[in-house]
């Protein structure tokens, strides 16, 4: 489980769950997700977004993830269902979508960088110390 920046940055790593969970389940484990439940994660301040005159409220900060999480204050996930092209929740969809390549994109350029993190070690812990 991770969490990336826009900037392809790993912010936030947990490497403590089966790989056969969940994201959810991974992600429910996490100091992360008691501390964002908690209010206490020391996320930057609500903004008002720059040049939007119709929508000057402020927004909090975000989280994308996909449709497996829950919609949360801090969790952002795509809208369910089709939508006709044009419509504001596709081109959120689209957008949203767009964010979270960057997270995959991110484990790619770490799967490039390093390759022994392709395939499962055959080590025991003792061994791999």
């Amino acid at each position: 489980m991770a969490v990336v920046n826009a900037n392809y940055n790993f912010i936030y790593v947990n490497t403590g769950c089966q790989g056969r969970l969940s994201d959810v389940g991974v992600f429910a484990a996490t100091e992360l997700a008691a501390r964002l439940e908690e209010k206490c994660l020391d996320l930057p301040e609500n903004i008002v977004l720059p040049n939007r005159e119709t929508f000057n409220w402020p927004v909090p900060y975000m989280f994308l993830a996909d449709d497996a999480f829950p919609l949360k204050l801090n969790i952002m996930k795509r809208f369910a269902g089709t939508f006709t092209r044009g419509t504001r929740e596709r081109i959120f969809n689209g957008r949203h979508s767009r964010g979270r390549r960057v997270v995959e994109n991110s484990f790619g350029i770490l799967l490039v960088v390093f390759r022994v993190l392709r395939k499962p070690m055959l080590l025991q812990p003792v061994t791999a110390e």
